[in-house]
């Protein structure tokens, strides 16, 4: 019979080295691509599941079974991209000014933009809790699953879900 994910999050988290090692191997590809859905970037999501999977051991001493560990793993993946960018709005704020190296960077972040395929680009026009709802949605969770990790209503994830279709629709429409 096969370890499950939360006896060895709980394992792990009590210092042992292979539980720890078959947990990352196990989550990796999950974290990846909830970061890459939340960064739209994939070095980015790639540099977020690394942050994340370097702080786990440490935040595995706070995981207390009481959910799938999934669940709690998306939280952790969530707050790190969230504090991403409140790093990178920060940043932004500090370059104000600085001439040529901010144009620059401008171009390179504007050319980044015009190579993602369209999802990503319209992913990255939603509001935060509608990105947020739409990339655990599109990475294979429930309703419950997604209410249960963000702390709302399985209401208020279908409504959010029909508010993405209608910005996804509108944005589709605009193109035309």
């Amino acid at each position: 019979m096969e370890t499950t994910d939360e006896d060895l999050a709980l394992s792990a988290a009590t210092g042992d080295r292979a539980a720890f090692a078959a947990l990352a191997t196990r989550v990796y590809d999950r974290v990846l691509r909830l970061a890459w859905r939340l960064t739209g970037n994939r070095a980015e999501a790639e540099d977020l599941t690394q942050d994340v999977l370097m702080a786990l051991p440490a935040k595995l001493r706070s995981f207390r079974a009481e959910a799938r560990l999934t669940t709690w793993l998306y939280r952790v993946v969530m707050n790190a991209a969230h504090d991403r960018r409140r790093r990178a709005a920060a940043h932004g704020r500090a370059a104000d000014g600085w001439g040529d190296w901010e144009i620059a960077r401008q171009a390179e972040i504007s050319e980044t933009a015009e190579a993602r395929d369209w999802l990503t680009t319209a992913m990255a026009q939603l509001a935060l809790d509608l990105r947020d709802t739409l990339a655990m949605v599109l990475d294979g969770e429930t309703h419950a699953q997604v209410a249960e990790v963000l702390g709302i209503s399985e209401g208020t994830v279908s409504w959010r879900m029909s508010e993405v279709r209608k910005h996804l629709r509108s944005m589709k429409e605009a193109e035309a």
